[in-house]
């Protein structure tokens, strides 16, 4: 038996690591170095909300998020790691102030929270796949 992993295993602590940094990017100001290390060039936005589904467009709805929530702090709740597949699943929450209408609501002038679930898929250290779900309705006032 084969006692040493593929080159894309990963430990869970690795791909725990990973996740967070990910996390802390949805933080203004975004560190865009840390962004282009942590996203692979092909890298898939499976929920990209009307936006271009690879890297750029994810940057760019990145870049419009802390626009909007220019003082933006995003946390990690929870991680879920998957070994098997190299798929860490987060549950993240974020504040900001909403300065500019965003997905429908705004702007506020007010304190806004955020929440959501995201499941990322990683290949040699970086992030190839992404799906999540937001939720900024019920925090908004707006049902």
């Amino acid at each position: 038996m084969n006692q040493n992993p593929s080159p894309n295993h990963k430990q869970r602590s690795d791909l725990e690591s990973l996740a967070r940094q990910w996390i802390s990017l949805w933080c203004a100001p975004v560190d865009w170095g840390l962004f282009d290390r942590l996203h692979a060039d092909n890298f898939e936005d499976c929920s990209s909300a009307g936006r271009a589904n690879d890297k750029q467009g994810f940057a760019q709805g990145l870049a419009d998020f802390v626009r909007v929530f220019p003082d933006l702090k995003a946390q990690t709740d929870d991680l879920v790691v998957d070994l098997g597949s190299n798929r860490v699943a987060v549950r993240w929450s974020a504040a900001g102030t909403n300065r500019e209408r965003y997905l429908g609501t705004g702007p506020t002038g007010k304190l806004t929270c955020i929440t959501g679930i995201e499941i990322i898929e990683i290949e040699r250290d970086r992030i190839t796949r992404r799906w999540g779900e937001w939720d900024i309705t019920a925090h908004t006032g707006h049902v």
